[in-house]
């Protein structure tokens, strides 16, 4: 596992200097993932409550993701309004360029206020400081929370205690999903879709790290979830667009010279919201009668019992489905 974060930290660093050129959508994109695949990582690696300085850096990893969320959404309803216009017959083609040029406009905005942030993060700094922490397990320095006879396990080097903590993480965060979507199926609310959405987020990452353990049918799981996650995340390119026409309609000098066009914007607006009572429909369909996600549920509640039935054999070797030594 510490050498699947040594790849992961040099994955997330090598991508700033794409990032800070500006015009690379997919580098701000995969910087960000790069940074909750790292976070997951560093959260199995070291337990709560981590090192003061694995914090702070774990700190710095997510304010870098959060630094880049609003030039994220411009560059996703950009590529929405870019293949809009490139058909023949669009509806509504002046709405979709005033729309285009705003978040330009936007985009640009927000990219110069980033690049500062990102740049004030120091990100060559935190590689170098992480990277001593993740050197091999026989040269880490001891766990301030932890009895020395834990400290290897707490980067995961003991096999048994790691083990028991990926268990723990997945047991909490699949609980979590859980409880969200059955809040959202009940108060059929964005905030509650919101909440599955993060929920969501944590689980795939964290099931992410149990893939490259290689672990028996985790790369189907990981099929079903993210095909969740791609029908949350186009619900929430279209609540994003709908928030940024409404601000771009919602100036004065829009609403003073642009009155027309105006009303135009927030027929779409109407329409927009139709389409995405759909997607809501669906998504209640999908995690209620839906055989994908039966599959998913069925994979961790298996995942979890064979955890439990090998913990209660005090770890003796079985053969039971997949759960290997972690890799370093």
């Amino acid at each position: 596992m510490l050498g699947i974060a040594r790849r992961q930290l040099d994955q997330f660093v090598s991508l700033e200097s794409k990032v800070l050129k500006g015009d690379n959508p997919e580098a701000i994109h995969d910087i960000r993932v790069a940074s909750r695949r790292l976070q997951q990582l560093l959260d199995l690696l070291y337990p709560a409550p981590p090192p003061p300085k694995v914090r702070k850096l774990r700190r710095t990893i997510r304010r870098s993701r959060r630094v880049l969320s609003e030039i994220r959404n411009c560059d996703v309803l950009l590529d929405r309004v870019e293949r809009v216009l490139a058909r023949k017959q669009t509806a509504r083609r002046e709405v979709w360029e005033a729309f285009q040029d705003y978040l330009r406009e936007q985009r640009e905005r927000s990219f110069l206020k980033a690049s500062r942030r990102l740049s004030r993060l120091h990100l060559p700094a935190l590689y170098l400081r992480l990277k001593e922490h993740l050197r091999s397990p026989s040269k880490l320095p001891s766990h301030p929370d932890l009895p020395a006879s834990e400290t290897a396990a707490a980067v995961g080097d003991d096999n048994e205690l790691f083990r028991s903590r990926v268990d723990k993480a997945l047991q909490e965060t699949w609980s979590s999903l859980e409880t969200c979507i059955g809040e959202a199926q009940e108060k059929r609310s964005a905030a509650a879709l919101h909440a599955v959405r993060i929920a969501a987020k944590k689980v795939r990452y964290l099931m992410e790290a149990i893939h490259e353990l290689d672990v028996s049918g985790s790369d189907q799981a990981l099929t079903c979830l993210r095909h969740l996650q791609r029908h949350l995340g186009d619900w929430h390119d279209l609540e994003v667009l709908e928030q940024m026409m409404l601000e771009m309609v919602a100036r004065p000098e829009f609403l003073q010279e642009r009155l027309q066009l105006a009303m135009e914007v927030e027929r779409l607006v109407l329409r927009n919201r139709r389409n995405k009572k759909s997607y809501e429909e669906k998504f209640y369909q999908m995690t209620r009668n839906s055989e994908e996600w039966q599959q998913l549920t069925d994979w961790v509640q298996n995942f979890l019992s064979t955890s439990s039935a090998h913990s209660r054999r005090g770890g003796k070797e079985d053969h039971s489905p997949g759960f290997p030594p972690a890799r370093t």
